[in-house]
């Protein structure tokens, strides 16, 4: 995906070992504490370039780019941009100088227009009109220049979130970035969004912008950088052209060791365990609710949902995990009737839950390991009797997960919120496995994992349809709902399409559907 622009967009080419360096970060050392981040970090970038930044979790990535954009002071090193010291610890020294960042959740008002929110904070807000005339005029500019269609006049919260990013994106050229910083900026688009998102990076290069790149997406960094820089356990392990390299090189690079391949097996699914007929579900406030969906989960089957967030997946995984109930259409459970449906009863029903939200939805921060593993079991004649917690069983029942999920931590004593985020999604992984759940969903399982963590996981997911689970995969992540999924469905606006079997249909027909265009042309889809 991604690997040529659109007719009439300039091709890729990778910046010449002649262009001037704008970016130079030498020797960068950061410590927290006991922590060494940043271990004497050295990164170029050229005019024109685009650099990818690659690492697991806890790499030093987010550091390094929080030095470089002013939120820390470096403990030793240098950073110069456009062969000037850029100021530590200053933000607007960093915008100044010409950098630009788009972070991976947008800061953007939805109650403003489009152009109310590129000139916020760049002109007194007493200035009559906020000079609106010459602002809208360099916007239409900046749009046109470089492939970012946008109406100035447009309230925000009406944009879709391919929109969105564009929006953000001509802030920072409107405040002159000449340096670009995208923080996983493939995230929540479409596959077309995608393409148009390259086709706007190869503009910026071929007119003297710089672009620093940083992706989990190891397919996307080899179809649009020039160049990858690789970081692991803080320190440089080592850069490479994009045009030299493969993803099994990339992912060896960042852990230190191959990958073992997650195998998908043809198999034939089971009996039907969960189905939804025509089910309705009501909005929460601008979540929206399921809208005639129809759906069947199997026993030995990933059935992947697709789409862009906020589509209906929650309600979804509410129905499913007992937190909704239908509004109207059918549920069955084993071929009955769905019971009396609420989270204890789905659990004593045989159902899993891998919440979209580890910290929020599927932990407690200040429980220890013991605590949280017990979560969903506590009152488990095995674990408790009377009301009275047997604590030398439940350390038990959390070693064993420790030690078959190969959770990296201290001791099952340590409180869960000093876990990285792969080994609490480990634990909590390990949880529901080691129940025996007959349905398992498993929403956005691998959302910010490195690529470590996330073969860990989803093989543990492979492992558990082959033994007969039927199995929920939610993901904003078409590739992963693609490399494991045996059907698939995409959600929008509430709305379920059609289940393809794998290898039924690509990337740009499921954009189609996660855009809605193709609900459209099927208005009988649910």
């Amino acid at each position: 995906m991604g690997a040529a622009g659109d007719e009439g967009d300039p091709a890729p080419r990778p910046a010449s070992a002649a262009a001037p360096v704008v970016l130079r970060m030498a020797g960068i050392v950061k410590r927290f504490g006991a922590t060494l981040a940043n271990d004497g970090i050295t990164v170029t970038l050229r005019q024109g370039e685009i650099v990818a930044l690659l690492g697991e979790n806890g790499a030093g990535k987010t550091t390094l780019m929080n030095i470089l954009f002013g939120h820390y002071a470096a403990d030793a090193g240098t950073v110069e941009v456009f062969g000037r010291p850029l100021p530590p610890g200053r933000p607007g020294a960093a915008i100044a100088a010409g950098l630009g960042m788009v972070h991976q959740h947008f800061a953007l008002a939805d109650n403003l227009s489009v152009l109310e929110n590129i000139v916020l904070g760049t002109v007194p807000l007493w200035r009559p009109g906020l000079g609106r005339a010459a602002a809208r005029a360099r916007i239409v500019r900046l749009s046109a220049d470089f492939g970012l269609a946008v109406d100035p006049d447009a309230p925000v919260g009406r944009l879709s979130v391919g929109e969105r990013q564009r929006v953000e994106i001509l802030k920072a050229l409107y405040r002159q970035a000449r340096i670009l910083i995208l923080d996983e900026p493939t995230a929540v688009l479409t596959p077309q969004e995608v393409e148009a998102l390259f086709a706007t990076l190869r503009r910026m290069v071929a007119q003297g912008l710089s672009v620093i790149f940083i992706s989990h997406k190891l397919h996307e960094v080899l179809a649009v950088a020039d160049r990858v820089v690789v970081l692991r356990q803080g320190r440089l392990a080592g850069e490479v052209a994009a045009a030299a390299t493969d993803r099994a090189a990339l992912a060896a690079l960042m852990v230190g060791s191959d990958l073992p391949a997650v195998t998908i097996r043809p198999t034939e699914p089971g009996p039907v365990l969960m189905r939804l007929a025509h089910v309705h579900t009501a909005p929460r406030g601008s979540r929206p609710g399921l809208v005639d969906a129809s759906l069947e989960l199997r026993a030995g089957q990933i059935t992947g949902i697709a789409g862009v967030a906020g589509n209906g997946q929650a309600a979804l995984a509410d129905l499913v995990s007992g937190l909704e109930r239908p509004a109207k259409g059918r549920v069955t459970l084993f071929d009955a009737p769905l019971p009396a449906w609420g989270p204890r009863a789905a659990v004593r029903a045989g159902v899993g839950r891998i919440p979209e939200d580890r910290h929020r939805q599927g932990s407690i921060a200040d429980f220890d390991l013991v605590e949280n593993a017990i979560l969903e079991r506590y009152r488990d004649p095995g674990l408790s009797r009377a009301g009275l917690m047997n604590w030398r069983r439940a350390r038990a029942f959390a070693r064993q997960i420790i030690a078959a999920y190969d959770v990296r931590c201290p001791g099952p004593d340590t409180r869960i919120r000093l876990l990285s985020g792969g080994n609490m999604q480990k634990l909590i992984l390990g949880r529901v496995l080691e129940a025996g759940p007959r349905i398992i969903l498993a929403n956005q399982p691998v959302r910010g994992l490195d690529v470590g963590a996330i073969a860990y996981v989803q093989s543990r997911l492979v492992a558990a349809r082959d033994a007969g689970a039927a199995i929920l995969l939610i993901s904003e992540d078409l590739d992963e709902v693609l490399a494991l999924a045996d059907v698939v469905h995409v959600i929008a606006r509430g709305r379920l399409s059609p289940g393809f079997r794998r290898g039924q249909v690509g990337p740009v027909e499921l954009g189609l559907w996660m855009s809605g265009e193709a609900f459209a042309e099927r208005p009988d889809a649910a």
